[in-house]
């Protein structure tokens, strides 16, 4: 199946009570280690590009490129979605222009009203295009100059008023944040997530902050409606520990990995990327898409 556009495959995982991971890439290699775990898993997948991973890549015709011409070398099987995660109104439109196949228009900074005005833009020009549209509402918490938010509750009425712009995605704050959570975090807000998905019943709820809430509390938000969960920093975390305990280890055994010349940063680096795969695979089996290709 290769690449396609998420809409169906997510809700096929909000009507079956599963979800799919979106995972953020930022090179080759962090690509290919998704793909490897998609596959091996034969799950439907979402390789997610941040703006700030765009420009580091080159751009997103680059990152399009890249993921596309991986998905046909690697002989990937298993759908494959290209995404835009937390996207400014111009970077959708320049991702939609490109060929991506599915964007998040992240409004969520702006005043309501704006934010779904520019969302509905969206929907119109992306599905033109057959591409699938995430929107936000609200905030994800997240480090703000040392303080650490609990994570916004996103307000019913507004999720209700985005979905009716065609979304076909929606990221709401449920209590959760962005990057590593603190020792003091009060856990998700599923009381509130109840009440967000009885009000958009059977519509896709899509968790952002995913790395390091506890897998029971990521079961029970997907079984109350959550149907896409976003993961960046987990893989982040694998990658830079088993790339420093290879450092160590080189330090420690220098003439030897010298002589198999593992400065070569094909060698350096593959433990960490393997770790990347290993960490994808093990998300995959939580959120329970494994065979659901």
């Amino acid at each position: 199946m290769a690449i396609v556009s998420a809409e169906k495959f997510v809700q096929a995982a909000r009507d079956n009570g599963y979800a799919v991971g979106g995972f953020n890439t930022n090179n080759l290699e962090w690509t290919q280690a998704i793909l490897r775990a998609a596959e091996a898993k034969q799950a439907p997948v979402l390789i997610q590009t941040s703006m700030g991973a765009g420009k580091y890549m080159g751009g997103y015709k680059v990152c399009k490129n890249m993921i596309e011409n991986l998905v046909e070398s690697m002989g990937i099987t298993v759908p494959v979605a290209i995404h835009l995660d937390h996207g400014h109104y111009e970077d959708v439109l320049e991702c939609i222009e490109v060929g991506y196949t599915s964007v998040m228009f992240d409004g969520s900074h702006l005043p309501i009203e704006e934010n779904l005005k520019l969302a509905k833009d969206v929907v119109e020009k992306a599905h033109a295009k057959g591409i699938s549209v995430e929107a936000e509402v609200g905030t994800i918490g997240g480090e703000e100059d040392g303080i650490i938010g609990k994570g916004e509750l996103a307000p019913i009425e507004d999720a209700k008023a985005m979905v009716e712009t065609g979304v076909d995605f929606l990221a709401a704050g449920i209590g959760n944040i962005h990057g590593p959570y603190p020792a003091n975090w009060e856990g998700l807000a599923l009381d509130h997530l109840e009440k967000l998905a009885e009000a958009i019943p059977g519509f896709p709820i899509v968790l952002h902050g995913g790395s390091g809430i506890p897998d029971e509390q990521i079961k029970e938000a997907i079984r109350l409606g959550v149907a896409k969960v976003n993961v960046n920093t987990e893989c982040q975390i694998a990658f830079a520990n088993a790339t420093r305990e290879f450092v160590r280890d080189y330090d420690a055994n220098e003439a030897e990995y010298d002589a198999k010349k593992l400065f070569d940063p094909r060698k350096f680096l593959a433990p960490g990327f393997k770790a990347v795969q290993g960490a994808v695979e093990e998300r995959i089996d939580v959120f329970g898409s494994a065979n659901k290709a």
